[in-house]
């Protein structure tokens, strides 16, 4: 909705050739537009191939670690340490990451180490000597996926008490695998998300979720995007949206 809303405020005509998870792509199509935007989580590979064919590609959604991209990026990394800090604060060690994976060119789910709030957990449990409850789970954005690995979660040797958890919709996994094992949320485990959707509120607890104004990020990536035709921008650019976590009734302080 912000992409489109901000096109016809500049005039600007979007078209959408292809969506990533389409069996047949044609990349090379890429090359007739003056610029190209690209939404959610994509390898270094990937990211690098698509930039020899359009200069002027905007990444919308994403962290990367990835240098000269054009990007539109949320602050869900650092969101992640506000989360783990704020968990410790009400008494939280055991803590576990469940996030979700990244797509190739082909719109093909990867095994590669590319999640960057699994990285930002990982240094966080270590930094604060947790290395005993380190434990993350990386699988595809569904909630079917989500359950059964909260599943797994459920039988390490010491079970949580705080999951933290990549997206809403994986998250009503983690609550349906919790309730199927008569598991309480938050006395037992405390659960919070990213994403923030209408449901969180309705829900029983009602979810802690990140909220992301994806809405205004659109808007932002198609100035960036109208800059860039327009003007003459020698270098790449990232832009920060912040969020804000609307902590509910699915975080609890461990007494």
């Amino acid at each position: 909705m912000g992409i489109n809303d901000e096109a016809k405020k500049w005039h600007l005509r979007i078209d959408q050739p292809f969506k990533m998870n389409d069996q047949e792509k044609d990349w090379s199509i890429l090359a007739n537009y003056g610029a190209v935007l690209i939404e959610g989580e994509m390898t270094p590979e990937a990211i690098k191939s698509i930039q020899t064919i359009n200069h002027n590609v905007i990444f919308l959604d994403v962290n990367t670690n990835i240098l000269n991209c054009n990007i539109i990026r949320n602050d869900f990394v650092e969101k992640t340490t506000y989360i783990l800090d704020l968990l410790h604060s009400l008494g939280h060690e055991n803590i576990v990451y469940i996030g979700g994976s990244i797509m190739d060119l082909d719109g093909k789910i990867t095994t590669e180490k590319c999640d960057l709030r699994e990285t930002r957990y990982i240094s966080w449990m270590k930094l604060h000597n947790l290395d005993q409850y380190c434990h993350s789970f990386i699988t595809d954005w569904s909630a079917d996926s989500a359950l059964k690995i909260t599943d797994q979660v459920i039988q390490l040797k010491e079970r949580p008490t705080a999951i933290v958890v990549g997206s809403d919709p994986m998250a009503l996994g983690v609550y349906k695998a919790l309730n199927n094992h008569h598991i309480s949320i938050p006395d037992d485990i405390s659960v919070v998300s990213f994403d923030d959707v209408d449901i969180n509120r309705f829900l029983t607890p009602t979810l802690s979720s990140v909220y992301m104004d994806t809405k205004e990020m659109g808007k932002t990536a198609v100035r960036l995007a109208k800059d860039l035709i327009t003007e003459n921008i020698s270098i790449p650019l990232t832009v920060t949206c912040h969020s804000n976590l609307n902590k509910r009734e699915s975080i609890k302080t461990i007494n």
